[in-house]
């Protein structure tokens, strides 16, 4: 009798050789190029949203501390030696829900993609930076455009006034679209950060960068949709 024992087709049909094994890997590396900048994209405008969702509260909470407080925006003296485009997360939080000292647990005041600046880690981590990722339009040194201490009703343009915003519009950089990857240098003009307006509003716009001044330091030039002057 014949040791050899022939294949059947089905025992043939299911034998998985070399070229389908190479075609089996072609297939998943075509959809590897096409799902994972899908997925990254996702994660991205998700991270943004939240982003937009967290500045919305900050917002509201500072509109609501005006409110308060005869329609007068955040302001620290000179005497407190504290600026007020940090500290002002002080005055207005527990308007945010939030009780208690500032920590990083805060995150109504953290954007997702906060890298920080010149020091390690997020600013949203640090306690010297008051654990918040957004700054108060309130830069009150001599010169300088902004609306500390200034009553919500004297601002002429509220929907085009800045209220508070990502750290990068004063740079400006971008946490978001950034052109200089996980770098903060150099500043470059209409980067894009989220920012929130006087009117409650928030958007995610370009910011103004003359090539030389940091983007706080001055209103930008015609065409742009803020300023950081309430007049």
């Amino acid at each position: 009798m014949n040791s050899w024992k022939s294949t059947s087709p089905v025992q043939r049909a299911s034998g998985f050789t070399l070229p389908d094994l190479l075609v089996t890997l072609a297939v998943f590396g075509v959809l590897g190029s096409v799902l994972v900048p899908v997925l990254v994209s996702t994660r991205a405008k998700a991270r943004q949203t939240l982003c937009a969702a967290n500045l919305q509260n900050v917002t509201r909470a500072v509109l609501m501390y005006a409110d308060e407080h005869r329609g007068t925006l955040p302001l620290y003296s000179p005497a407190s030696q504290k600026n007020t485009w940090w500290w002002y997360k002080e005055q207005v939080k527990s308007f945010a829900g939030l009780t208690g000292p500032s920590s990083s647990r805060d995150k109504v005041f953290a954007c997702p993609n906060d890298r920080g600046y010149d020091e390690a880690g997020p600013f949203c981590l640090s306690a010297k930076f008051v654990f918040t990722s957004y700054v108060f339009n309130g830069v009150n040194l001599p010169g300088l455009p902004n609306i500390a201490g200034r009553t919500v009703s004297t601002i002429k343009e509220p929907g085009k006034t800045l209220l508070a915003m990502e750290f990068t519009a004063h740079a400006p950089l971008s946490w978001h679209r950034s052109r200089t990857g996980q770098e903060n240098h150099p500043f470059y003009n209409n980067a894009e950060s989220m920012v929130g307006f006087v009117d409650g509003s928030v958007k995610f716009i370009p910011i103004y960068y003359d090539g030389l001044n940091a983007a706080y330091t001055r209103d930008p030039i015609p065409g742009y949709q803020y300023k950081f002057s309430g007049d």
